[in-house]
């Protein structure tokens, strides 16, 4: 009977600061979804989703945030480059400029600004899981 053996090196190692990455661009992309869902809602003058989409603003800020950290600290980590960690610092601020522009009056800008950030958290969520990964060449 043989027996496999596995070492350390057979599967590439996630470092901590690209596994932090994947879940909190996860959860990014997941509140930003949730945004828009209550954002149908608040547009139908339902107060509790209002309640709702304001404290999903604020989530939408924490974890893009942290999302830029761990997008910094992998970056500074491996040299690679820089690209994840800027972009995520876009939808940071980005966030930021959305929470402003929320208002009846500035919608024109609210909606297109949310699917925006809607593709940048997507596309660093992407790039997390995917373009992270080795070649087959170098397995």
């Amino acid at each position: 009977m043989t027996t496999a053996s596995y070492s350390a090196t057979s599967a590439p190692a996630v470092s901590r600061s690209l596994l932090a990455l994947r879940y909190l661009a996860l959860l990014s992309t997941l509140n930003v979804v949730f945004q828009g869902v209550t954002a149908g809602e608040v547009l139908m003058k339902n107060h509790e989703a209002l309640l709702l989409h304001e404290v999903g603003a604020v989530t939408v800020h924490v974890l893009t945030g942290l999302a830029t950290v761990a997008a910094a600290l992998y970056w500074r980590s491996t040299r690679t480059s820089p690209w994840p960690a800027v972009l995520a610092a876009v939808v940071f601020v980005a966030s930021f400029v959305q929470a402003a522009v929320g208002n009846d009056h500035t919608l024109y800008i609210h909606v297109p600004l949310a699917l925006l950030l809607l593709l940048g958290a997507t596309w660093l969520l992407a790039w997390s899981w995917l373009a992270a990964r080795q070649p087959a060449a170098e397995r």
